[in-house]
């Protein structure tokens, strides 16, 4: 019954009729109808041809529902959020499968910090996150992923076209974010910070678009300023800011393509942290949304360019987890590549050690 359930869910959010699922599969309209009943058991076999039908993986269908306190999801009004669901999901069975191998994967989570109530709170949550993560007060927080991992958050970074920018699944034992790959690296960025805040505060209801919207002072906005803290810290970027203006033949353009580089973030969110800060007008932050970084401006000012989370992107502990247990033949070849995403191919796998004569000799006999 599970299943038939499951296989229901699966062929409506394809967009497909009973009729037109059992016509691609070779089987009779009735006989599927009660599959998804449940009075009428589904065999191996078609359960692998409705799999591929419908886009799913087979285990979809038949394991348990990963233990998710909650899901998040930020979108645009009008996006279906059903795409990133649906990767979400995926990548929740594949982490919990590969951390009940190796549950180092999953280490460091911390107790959750204060769930902040204003804005003020956002920026001390950044600070504690900061501290958390290891970071100096003036140090730029580059690999989000990387810290992530360290406090037990996975992030994943997948091209999911134009929908939703990242959603978060919280575990029993950590918790696994999936970035919309899509974006540019600042974007990306940015909601990969937003999702490591939710994560911190483990909250325990979730909120979209249209209740962001709705309330604009909202937990999303108070975690898009924790985002921006975190990669802006305030008093470094005060600093900075001032040095860059001051210096000979600079140009407040100049020290806004510094500064985008350095921190690594998109001219809108440098534009929003400044004018945050008091360091510029709104009219100066509507200018420096509207800078675009040069070729040139990353030769003449030697700017270090940086493409992290470009999809399809793991975390290196998933991925070093991955191959251990290929070490271990506790999985295949194929499950690794599987895992991997296609990040791999065949070739880029470990050679594992030929099996010994007696190892050879006591599985035969």
């Amino acid at each position: 019954m599970e299943i038939g359930a499951r296989i229901a869910e699966a062929r409506t959010e394809r967009g497909a009729t009973q009729a037109q699922l059992a016509a691609t599969i070779g089987m009779d309209r009735t006989a599927l109808a009660k599959i998804e009943s449940g009075s009428r058991r589904v065999t191996a076999m078609e359960l692998v041809m409705i799999a591929r039908e419908l886009g799913r993986r087979v285990e979809w269908f038949v394991d348990e529902v990963p233990p998710a306190l909650v899901s998040y999801r930020r979108a645009q009004p009008g996006v279906a959020v059903q795409v990133i669901d649906t990767e979400l999901d995926s990548l929740v069975r594949d982490a919990e499968f590969v951390a009940s191998g190796c549950p180092e994967l999953v280490a460091g989570q911390p107790e959750p910090l204060p769930h902040p109530v204003t804005m003020k709170d956002a920026e001390d949550l950044a600070v504690r996150a900061r501290r958390l993560l290891g970071l100096r007060p003036e140090q730029p927080a580059q690999e989000v992923s990387r810290l992530a991992a360290n406090v037990g958050l996975l992030v994943f970074a997948v091209d999911l076209g134009e929908g939703a920018d990242a959603g978060t699944v919280l575990l029993r034992r950590g918790g696994v974010a999936l970035v919309n790959g899509h974006w540019r690296v600042g974007r990306r960025r940015l909601a990969a910070a937003h999702e490591l805040g939710h994560y911190l505060v483990a909250d325990e209801f979730s909120l979209d678009w249209r209740v962001a919207a709705a309330e604009a002072e909202g937990i999303e906005a108070r975690l898009d300023r924790f985002a921006r803290a975190l990669l802006l810290p305030g008093e470094d970027l005060r600093g900075r800011w001032a040095e860059w203006l001051a210096a000979p033949d600079e140009t407040w353009r100049d020290a806004a393509v510094r500064a985008a580089s350095h921190y690594g973030v998109d001219m809108a969110t440098l534009a929003r942290r400044l004018q945050e800060l008091g360091l510029v007008d709104g009219s100066r932050a509507n200018d420096i949304r509207r800078v675009h970084t040069k070729q040139a401006d990353i030769v003449e000012k030697n700017l270090v360019v940086r493409d992290e989370m470009a999809p399809v992107a793991l975390p290196r502990p998933y991925e070093q987890a991955v191959l251990k247990l290929f070490r271990r033949e506790a999985i295949t070849a194929d499950r690794a590549l599987g895992l991997l995403r296609g990040t791999f191919g065949p070739d880029s796998l470990p050679t594992l050690p030929p099996a010994s004569e007696a190892e050879i000799w006591e599985v035969t006999s």
